[in-house]
């Protein structure tokens, strides 16, 4: 199974959304994409990894995931039960999504 790999040369579509949220609704919203990420989103084609981080300030949260292809990721973002998971996660916070190139890897 593949792992979230960061590289520069990595072959995959990576998505970076950031969700704007209020405090008091971070933990469903965490729960709501750790849920549509288990149940549905990773059983798509081309999935690759998804990583959902919460702010300590209660305000954000950041889902960072792969996908093989843009394509595939397109595809998921219409496949009606994936869509059903992404309005709930849309009911609770503004959603930020944005498809990104890794341009640079540092380690200690």
């Amino acid at each position: 199974m593949p792992l979230t790999t960061i590289s520069t040369d990595a072959d995959v579509a990576t998505l970076v959304n950031v969700f704007t949220v209020a405090p008091e609704k971070q933990r469903a919203l965490v729960e709501v994409l750790t849920t549509a990420t288990e149940e549905v989103i990773r059983h798509r084609p081309g999935f690759v990894s998804a990583n959902i981080h919460a702010s300590t300030d209660g305000t954000r949260v950041v889902n960072y995931a792969q996908w093989a292809t843009t394509d595939d990721f397109q595809a998921m973002l219409a496949a009606p039960e994936c869509r059903e998971h992404l309005s709930a996660a849309l009911a609770l916070a503004e959603s930020d999504p944005h498809l990104c190139t890794v341009e640079s890897v540092h380690h200690a």
